[in-house]
């Protein structure tokens, strides 16, 4: 029995007579309102940013001053894995005793934070009491150390300062991938 053969009637319209194209409006409107969300989170995404909530921008910088006045600490809450950064601490005039400074630092700097130097070299440093303590030379009121961190893995990292005689400063970095 042979078979019969009908033309494929198609229900789409050509353009010019040669294309067959479809639509379907309602499909073409949810496609442009998911392109429209999609452009607000990638905007949404570069302002956060830009403005430091990934690091390094406005929002990550912090700085911390005990209440008596006898340390002030510059640092990024937001860091970045193996990402080199800057921790400022300055020293008021009642921190300075006999021409030096002692600052005591939690281990958490070295362990987690990643201290690869600390400028000016300390005269002296000890470890002990669960941290570090560094002994800085100072001639004058203010007197300043910086610590060149990397931290080593993401995570939240608790960091405690202290100047003996003074309070007990405690702050939390971020450090994302």
């Amino acid at each position: 029995m042979p078979s019969t053969t009908e033309p494929v009637e198609e229900s789409i319209e050509k353009v010019n007579d040669e294309i067959a194209v479809g639509s379907d409006l309602e499909f073409q409107r949810r496609w442009w309102r998911f392109e429209r969300v999609i452009w607000v989170v990638f905007g949404l995404l570069i302002l956060a940013d830009l403005l430091g909530f990934f690091g390094r921008g406005h929002f990550a910088k912090v700085r911390l001053r005990t209440s008596d006045g006898s340390m002030d600490v510059q640092y990024e809450r937001i860091e970045r894995s193996a990402t080199p950064s800057i921790l400022i601490v300055q020293f008021g005039p009642s921190a300075i005793h006999d021409g030096k400074v002692r600052l005591w630092a939690s281990e958490s700097i070295v362990k987690r934070l990643g201290a690869q130097r600390v400028i000016p070299e300390p005269s002296a440093s000890a470890i002990g009491d669960a941290g570090i303590s560094y002994t800085f030379p100072s001639g004058a009121a203010p007197a300043s150390a910086q610590f060149a961190l990397e931290p080593l893995a993401p995570g939240i990292y608790t960091l405690s300062l202290r100047v003996p005689g003074s309070e007990q400063m405690t702050m939390k970095i971020l450090v994302m991938p």
